[in-house]
């Protein structure tokens, strides 16, 4: 029993690791947006080259990210 609740935890983590890293990938082929839909300003070419299906301007996704960091997302 209990190695059937040790490879049923294992199953789980698995799925869960491998839901986290898909949610990371990155499509190449995503339209990004031309201006920030949090302060509505130009998003630089650069980024939206470098980040493809960017929203937000690099300082509207970091507080983004820090408010999510800290669960208030």
């Amino acid at each position: 029993m209990t190695a059937e609740i040790i490879d049923q935890a294992s199953e789980l983590e698995e799925m869960l690791r491998e839901q986290a890293i898909a949610a990371h990938r990155i499509d190449r082929n995503a339209v990004s947006a031309e201006h920030c839909v949090e302060c509505g300003e130009d998003i630089p070419e650069l980024r939206r080259l470098k980040v493809p299906g960017c929203q937000r301007c690099a300082s509207c996704q970091a507080d983004e990210e820090l408010r999510m960091k800290q669960g208030r997302g």
